[in-house]
């Protein structure tokens, strides 16, 4: 999944380290389904799910939870991937009568496990000795696969003539 978040091209030398921690991480992880006694309206977790939903113009909103764990003595942050849904084949904000089904304690669970979990460590952890290398691969693309699905477009003010 990095391989594709990294926009690795079949042009590309891309190589994969195993890392291995020295000690206990402190992590900070986001990619959790938060228990909350609020409306949706008020939902940090429903919150944070759209922030790493969106697009680039999130970029700047996660720097600044980053920034804010590291200063807080966090060592990087558990994110959620932001291709988890196009690799799990789901659907943003499932519900159930018009409530989104994280909401729900038996629900919460299920829709955790489907969550595909990023990794980002703080600074230079292989030069600050917070991790050692145990290998590195070369990594070689012999497949990409997408599915795809058309859908209705707006080409309206556009160079196209419409």
């Amino acid at each position: 999944m990095c391989v594709h978040e990294c926009r690795t091209t079949i042009d590309d030398q891309a190589y994969v380290a195993t890392l291995s921690a020295r000690r206990d991480l402190r992590l900070l992880d986001v990619s959790t389904v938060l228990r909350e006694d609020v409306t949706e309206f008020e939902s940090l977790d429903l919150a944070v799910e759209m922030l790493f939903l969106a697009g680039r113009h999130a970029h700047p909103i996660c720097r600044d939870i980053a920034v804010a764990a590291h200063e807080k003595g966090f060592d990087g942050l558990v994110y959620p991937s932001y291709f988890t849904l196009a690799r799990t084949g789901g659907m943003p904000f499932p519900t159930a009568y018009g409530l989104a089904l994280r909401r729900f304690p038996s629900q919460a669970d299920q829709i955790e496990a489907t969550v595909i979990r990023n990794l980002a460590l703080f600074g230079r952890p292989i030069a600050d000795g917070l991790v050692t290398v145990d290998c590195v691969n070369r990594i070689v693309l012999n497949r990409v696969a997408y599915d795809i699905q058309f859908g209705p477009g707006d080409f309206k003010d556009r160079e196209f003539g419409g």
